[in-house]
């Protein structure tokens, strides 16, 4: 699912912003950059609208940009989110592969333990450069 929300840039006396989406009352985010800000805004409206999807709430409708009000230094900018994406991206289920090997590689990892699946795992991260996590 595809949405698209105004959130709302609020810079801190600190530095960096204070990020919050008038439609979303499950809290706000912040940054130090534009850039961060976006990001982390991005990572906040996909945790917050998958778990209303998952929870089977009503997912509020958006307002447009310009219904929304806010202080004048405030920024006001659209984002847009996939949860299917986000979904697929964290979603840590298993799925089962099938693939094919040497024989010989095969009697040689059994007989040293190895377990095929954390290995492929890891050679997979690797390979993409992805975190060992």
């Amino acid at each position: 699912m595809r949405y698209v929300y105004p959130a709302i840039f609020h810079p801190e006396e600190e530095g960096g912003y204070s990020v919050y989406f008038p439609d979303i009352a499950r809290g706000a985010t912040q940054g130090e950059t534009i850039v961060e800000c976006i990001a982390m805004a991005e990572d906040f409206l996909s945790l917050a609208l998958y778990s209303m999807e998952e929870d089977k709430e009503t997912v509020p409708a958006a307002s447009g940009a310009k219904e929304v009000t806010a202080e004048s230094d405030d920024i006001i900018t659209l984002i847009s989110v996939d949860t299917d994406d986000y979904r697929r991206y964290y979603e840590n289920r298993l799925i089962k592969k099938t693939l094919n090997i040497p024989m010989w590689l095969n009697q040689k990892a059994e007989a040293a333990n190895i377990n095929f699946s954390q290995t492929l795992q890891k050679a997979l991260k690797e390979e993409l450069k992805l975190s060992a996590s």
